[in-house]
Parts: structure tokens; sequence; C-alpha cells
């Protein structure tokens, strides 16, 4: 897991103008009002019952120019959905992929060795570039590199993608693609745990629901890392034996595990964790293996 791998599953939306931080901060789960330049935000957006429609690494270039980096395969409808809100501030939404170059860094080639002190979610700039850390991958440091079309690509060895995409999987921070959307509220997928929820901040799309979620106690779907000898692949269902007719989880990620077979995140109910084995497409399919979470689960928000 050491190299630099271009990330081309991923895009990047742009939003600039005098209110481009009060716009954003009025859509998704985190705070950009406040957001300093030496730190991203990770961060989803609801649709009015709280379902997430999309999610986004958010960071500032400066304090007219932020940027949100999440799954290239829903970002024009997203980019669509965010820019009906828009109205009368003074705010310019676009589709900036073309604009910026990002790569994953991994290992000895994260960009300052100095940065692994550093807590997730920091982000440092060296000049046009700025390096957000992540979460590790099985203790291996991570960074999200972005950088204008045309910058010379960071050094490093080559690591391919499907090694990155792994990664993001043993992370346990799930991004969210198209057959996921609307699936899940933010805790469905432990966003409050690793950073993605702020329920200090003012109101956004949601976020009655999403609190209300927290607070009243009738959250009963967590995020968990598995591992299957079988291809899984997002959207897929996952049943019990002892309930063979209704799914308990759904894939949200998945990726070829390095050491063979594959692993991903899922979206499980809490009680299916403990009715036995988890079971791929049916009651009868491959079985899944329930890894440690990689980060802790908050109790107290």
């Amino acid at each position: 897991m050491n190299g630099v791998a271009q990330l081309s599953h991923l895009g990047v939306i742009r939003i600039e103008g005098e209110d481009a931080a009060k716009f954003i901060h009025g859509q998704l789960t985190q705070d950009f009002s406040l957001l300093g330049l030496g730190e991203a935000r990770l961060s989803a957006f609801c649709s009015a019952k709280g379902r997430m429609q999309a999610s986004f690494i958010g960071f500032k270039r400066s304090n007219g120019d932020i940027l949100l980096v999440g799954s290239r395969d829903i970002l024009a409808p997203t980019l669509k959905r965010l820019s009906m809100f828009v109205m009368r501030a003074k705010a310019k939404l676009s589709d900036a992929t073309e604009d910026f170059s990002l790569y994953g860094l991994s290992g000895n080639a994260i960009k300052d060795i100095a940065a692994r002190a550093q807590p997730t979610w920091s982000k440092a700039d060296f000049e046009a570039t700025s390096v957000v850390n992540l979460y590790p991958a099985e203790g291996t440091p991570r960074q999200l590199w972005v950088a204008p079309a045309g910058t010379a690509a960071p050094a490093g060895d080559v690591l391919p993608l499907e090694a990155w995409l792994w990664s993001e999987v043993a992370s346990g921070i799930a991004t969210l693609t198209a057959p996921v959307v609307e699936a899940f509220v933010p805790q469905m997928l432990n966003y409050e745990s690793v950073g993605g929820v702020n329920f200090k901040k003012g109101c956004y799309p949601g976020q009655e629901v999403v609190a209300r979620s927290q607070f009243r106690g009738t959250l009963k779907r967590r995020a968990f890392v598995v591992h299957a000898e079988a291809a899984m692949a997002a959207g897929q269902e996952i049943f019990v034996a002892t309930d063979p007719d209704q799914p308990v989880a759904t894939v949200v990620q998945a990726a070829a595990a390095p050491g063979g077979g594959f692993e991903a995140i899922i979206s499980a109910q809490l009680s299916a964790l403990e009715s036995g084995t988890l079971h791929l497409g049916s009651a009868a399919g491959p079985a899944l293996q329930v890894k440690p979470l990689p980060y802790p689960l908050l109790e107290d928000i």
C-alpha cells in the first residue's frame, strides 16, 4: 500500500463567490461557515427525509472558493439538485472535475512525513496543491491530493486504482455511489463517528430527521466492514438464515482484497449481527465475515 493512485472515480464540484461558504453550509451536514483553511470536512448532502443523496470531502481553497470531492457517477445529478437552492445567494456552482487532478497517496508516498502526526481531515497547501489527511487503511496513512489540472503528478510508485479502492473500504469511510443513493441516513454509515455530521450547526435539508435519529435512540443500522470469498457490489442485499425473506443489510462499497477475496462496507441492522452468519444475495449465499471496525463509534455527541 505504498504509492500514488490516480482517482478517476472521483469528481469535483466547485462553489465560488462571496456567499460560497454560507450557501453550502446550509446544504450539507457539516459546518462550512467556520471551516478554516487548514481543515477539510467529510459531509453528506441529504434529502428532506434525511437520506443521503451524496457524500463529499470538502475544503476551502480560499474563503470564496470551495471544492467538494465526491463520486463521479452521481456528480451531475447532485450538482443539479444543489443548484436549485442557490436562488439569490452570491455563489456559482460548477462541475470542475476537468479543472483538477486527483490522486490518492498511501504509505511512504504521502506528501509530508510530518503529516502522520496531524489529525484526520486536516489540510495542508503546497502552492496551488491541497493535501487532505484521510483515515488510515489498516494502519497505513493515506492522503487526498488535489491540484489544478496540468500540475505534475505527486512523486511515488504507481498504486493501482484497485488497491486504493480497497483502502477506502478498509478505512471504513463509505463514499456514496449511484446504487445506494437515498438508502441511508448518515448515521447508518457511521458518519457522526468519523467527523461527517455536526449536530451544533444550523438547519440543512433533512436535519430534523438526522438529529432525531441521533438523540431519540431510533438508530437500528450501522456500518461494518466485512470479508467474503465472493465478489460484492454496492446495492447488493444481505440476509440471515433466521429470516430468509427479508434483507438485513446492504453492500455500500466493495473492492477486491489484496490478500484474496473481497471486502466491503455494509450497512446492517444491529439485530442481524446477533442472528448468526450474514450471507450475500440470499440466506444460502456466500458467508460474510464481520471484521472489527477501524474506529470507535461515538456513544455521545
